[in-house]
């Protein structure tokens, strides 16, 4: 019976594990069963006992999962930064965002603003924080449009018939989904990196081939498809 590997990853993640999977399975006869979601609900599944062989999570959360003893200690391994982005449809205009002033007038002439859980996804509970210090948090909720996470997020606002929308995320959430370009990144007043991180769980059916695994999301044989995404490392 050919074995699988399960993951539970954040979005940001989720084209790195995508891009090495076919080769990974292959070579190790087995397949890699991975689902992509806002990092807070991945750990939630996890502490609630869906069968997991890896996490990638950000670094706070894997060491939280390590202390709680749901990850080996000694596993973890950082696949990157990601800094978080301004996002619009391919096609229309890109608005200046470098500023404060330049990012609030970006989002209050906006007809739809497209980014992930503000409870559960990094990147969705900072861009309410910066909705909130630009004074939109309240004016433009009409206009929001809120997914599980941000690969979601930027897939809907690449379908949309709406015009004048923006979308805020992960960039590696941005660069991999076909229809959206990157504006640029936050202003740094605003900036947000996560370390996105892997951890080998202690309850993984086979502990040598999730660490194969793990070692080759976080090693050289992703190294190329991580930096292509907007990984920094």
């Amino acid at each position: 019976m050919m074995k699988t590997v399960k993951i539970l990853s954040g979005g940001a993640a989720a084209a790195v594990v995508k891009g090495v999977k076919a080769d990974f399975e292959a070579a190790n006869a087995c397949t890699i069963d991975g689902t992509f979601s806002a990092v807070g609900a991945m750990r939630d599944q996890l502490v609630a006992g869906t069968p997991c062989d890896l996490v990638i999570l950000t670094r706070g959360l894997v060491d939280q999962l390590i202390a709680s003893g749901h990850v080996v200690a000694g596993s973890a391994r950082s696949l990157g930064l990601v800094k978080t982005g301004v996002a619009v449809r391919s096609g229309t205009t890109h608005p200046q965002v470098g500023t404060r002033e330049e990012l609030r007038a970006a989002f209050a002439q906006a007809q739809g603003i497209y980014f992930p859980d503000p409870k559960l996804a990094t990147a969705g509970i900072h861009f309410m924080k910066v909705l909130t210090a630009l004074g939109l948090n309240e004016t433009m909720a009409d206009k929001f449009r809120v997914y599980p996470n941000g690969a979601t997020a930027m897939g809907e606002m690449a379908k949309s018939t709406e015009l004048d929308l923006i979308g805020c995320t992960q960039v590696t959430e941005i660069n991999y989904t076909t229809g959206v370009d990157l504006v640029a990144n936050l202003p740094q007043e605003f900036e947000l990196v996560t370390d996105y991180t892997l951890g080998v769980c202690t309850a993984a059916a086979d502990p040598v081939l999730t660490q194969l695994l793990a070692q080759t999301l976080s090693g050289a044989a992703s190294a190329a498809i991580r930096r292509q995404g907007g990984f920094e490392f």
